[in-house]
């Protein structure tokens, strides 16, 4: 995935495009709200952009500040990667690599203009 400058409402939707194993994914302000999505109805992407930032919260009150987190589960993932100004998150199926998947994720941040 290269890092091209992506429009904010179009970058949930290259991860989903460019990621083999990402089913979904969200894009959300530092506040939890849904800024735009990929590969989900906007109903489902507000309640996982909700849940990605409360993912977040919770790993920063165990560890301090984190900037990416991975929550695995038997059907599959949630990844989460921020950065000052957004959180991209996504839903992946079970096999998805992990380092290949934020890889991705990175990269997806990084063609919105920000850093990592």
């Amino acid at each position: 995935m290269s890092a091209a400058l992506t429009a904010p409402d179009a970058a949930p939707g290259r991860l989903v495009e460019m990621a083999a194993d990402v089913r979904a994914a969200v894009l959300i302000d530092p506040a939890g709200c849904l800024v735009a999505a990929g590969g989900i109805e906007r109903a489902r992407a507000r309640r996982i952009a909700g849940l990605a930032h409360d993912l977040l919260a919770v790993a920063d009150a165990a560890s301090g500040p984190n900037e990416q987190v991975e929550a695995q589960t038997a059907e599959g993932a949630v990844f989460a990667v921020r950065n000052a100004r957004y959180t991209l998150a996504c839903v992946t199926r079970r096999l998805a690599l992990p380092a290949l998947v934020l890889y991705d994720m990175r990269q997806t941040l990084l063609a919105l203009g920000e850093e990592a």
